[in-house]
């Protein structure tokens, strides 16, 4: 049986390696690719705990709201939702008045 040569299996690793999924299926920091597959147009604010908002950038070309739950989940909220802008707007307003 004919062996690869040395750099072809180096770059098969390197692929492999960077196909790996992160633990717990959440992005790791040296991701380059947008973290929300999906959105919703909403959830109540009551249920949510915190948002962290990703501008575009060479990640991803478009903005992302992610929003961590009470409950621990987190979701990915269409940041040009009607319901979405006004969450935003409360959390930005409460956090100048402090």
């Amino acid at each position: 049986m004919a062996r690869a040569p040395r750099p072809l299996l180096l770059l098969l690793l390197l692929l492999l390696l960077l196909q790996t999924p992160s633990p717990g299926g959440a992005p790791s920091g040296r991701e380059l690719r947008c973290r929300c597959l999906q959105t919703t147009r909403g959830i109540h604010s009551r249920h949510i705990q915190s948002v962290d908002v990703a501008p575009p950038g060479p990640h991803c070309a478009r903005a992302e709201v992610l929003a961590t739950l009470k409950d621990g989940r987190r979701a990915c909220l269409d940041p040009q939702a009607p319901l979405v802008k006004r969450i935003l707007q409360k959390l930005l307003s409460q956090g100048s008045a402090r």
